[in-house]
C-alpha cells in the first residue's frame, strides 16, 4: 500500500452576484486544483447539489472534464430518486464522464432491498462506469452499515464509496467488511490516517481553498519525508480549527481572487473574528507555499500556479463575483 493518500477536491459551485453560475470562475479554480491536487469531485454537498438544476450540474461536469480529464474527475449524479439519478448519470458518461458518485436516497427513508434497487437502477443505465456510493447520514437521514454496504457493493457492483459524517468515523468497519473497495473519507482534517485505516483517500472542500497544504503534505508522504509531513499536518490542524462550512470556504476563496461568495443555500458565512482568522491563515499560506510550488516536479506549470497565487484577491477593475 502506498503511504500517500489520494486527495480529490469537493469543488464549491462558484456563483455571479445574481445568483447564476459562472462558468469563467469555476473553469479558472478547476483549472488551479488541477495543477495541485489528483482529482475533482463535482457537484456534491460542497457544490450545492441540491440547489442546482440538471443542465447547470452537467455543464459544471462538463467543465471540469474539460480541465482535468476524465480519469481525474468523480461526477456527483445523485438524486432522491434512481429515475433521476439515473438519467443524469447517462448525460454525465455522455459527456466523457468515466467515474460517478450517486448519494444514497434521502428525505424518506430507504429499506436495505430498496436502496440495492436504487444503485442497481443506475447501474443497468451506466455498466461498466465505475460508481461510488457516497454516503452521509447527517444530510440523508439514512446510515448504511458496513455490512449493507458490503451486500450493495456486490449488488450493485460498486467502485466503493464516499464516507462523510458519522460514516466517516467508520472507515474501518467498511475497510473490513468491503475489502477490494475504493473507500474515501470526506473528514479531510488527516489524510495519512485515513490510508493508514485503509482508506483510498480524501474527498475535500478544504483542499478547494488551501489546495497546497495538501499538495505539500501529499508529497512529503510521498518521498517519505516523515518531518515535513508532520509540520505540513501542523498548519492543516490549524486550518481544521477554522471550520469547514461551505461558506467559509467562499470567504477563503474571495479573498483569494478565486469567485464571490455568493450562495445558493444556506452555508454559515463567517462572522468578523473568524474571516480575520481566514484572511491571516491564507496570507501566511501564500507566504509559506509559493517556494514550494516552484520547486514542485513539471516546473512550468507550477510557477505559472505560483504567479496566480502570489496575486491575491481580484483588484478594482478586475472582473470578479461578489
Amino acid at each position: 500500500m502506498s503511504s500517500a493518500p489520494v486527495v480529490y477536491c469537493a469543488v464549491p459551485t462558484l456563483f455571479s452576484g445574481d445568483g447564476e453560475v459562472d462558468l469563467d470562475a469555476n473553469r479558472a479554480l478547476y483549472k488551479v486544483l488541477t495543477g495541485l491536487l489528483d482529482g475533482l469531485f463535482i457537484a456534491g454537498t460542497t457544490g450545492e447539489f441540491p440547489a442546482l438544476d440538471d443542465a447547470e450540474r452537467l455543464s459544471l461536469i462538463e467543465l471540469a472534464l474539460a480541465e482535468a480529464g476524465p480519469d481525474r474527475i468523480i461526477a456527483h449524479i445523485g438524486a432522491p430518486d434512481a429515475r433521476h439519478a439515473a438519467r443524469l448519470a447517462e448525460a454525465a458518461t455522455a459527456l466523457g464522464a468515466a467515474q460517478l458518485a450517486a448519494i444514497t436516497p434521502y428525505y424518506l427513508p430507504a429499506r436495505p432491498d430498496e436502496l440495492a434497487a436504487h444503485y442497481g437502477r443506475i447501474r443497468e443505465a451506466v455498466p461498466g462506469v465505475p460508481l461510488y456510493a457516497y454516503i452521509f447520514p447527517e444530510r440523508t437521514g439514512l446510515r448504511v452499515s458496513p455490512d449493507v454496504f458490503a451486500a450493495l457493493a456486490s449488488a450493485a457492483d460498486l467502485a466503493g464509496a464516499k464516507l462523510s459524517g458519522s460514516a466517516a468515523a467508520e472507515l474501518a468497519g467498511y475497510v473490513a467488511a468491503a475489502p477490494g473497495r475504493r473507500l474515501f473519507s470526506g473528514d479531510d482534517s488527516n489524510p495519512a490516517a485515513t490510508r493508514r485505516a485503509g482508506g483510498a483517500g480524501v474527498i475535500s472542500g478544504r483542499s478547494s481553498a488551501y489546495p497546497e497544504v495538501y499538495a505539500a503534505l501529499t508529497a512529503s508522504l510521498t518521498a517519505g519525508d516523515d518531518d515535513a509531513a508532520a509540520a505540513h499536518q501542523a498548519v492543516l490542524d490549524r486550518i481544521v480549527g477554522l471550520g469547514a462550512s461551505i461558506g467559509r470556504l467562499k470567504h477563503a476563496l474571495a479573498l483569494r481572487g478565486r469567485g464571490g461568495t455568493m450562495a445558493r443555500m444556506t452555508v454559515d458565512p463567517p462572522d468578523a473574528e473568524l474571516s480575520a482568522a481566514i484572511a491571516a491563515e491564507i496570507a501566511a499560506l501564500l507566504s509559506a507555499f509559493v517556494l514550494f510550488l516552484l520547486l514542485l516536479p513539471g516546473c512550468e506549470p507550477s510557477v505559472r500556479v505560483a504567479r496566480h497565487l502570489c496575486r491575491g484577491p481580484a483588484k478594482a477593475g478586475r472582473r470578479t463575483s461578489n
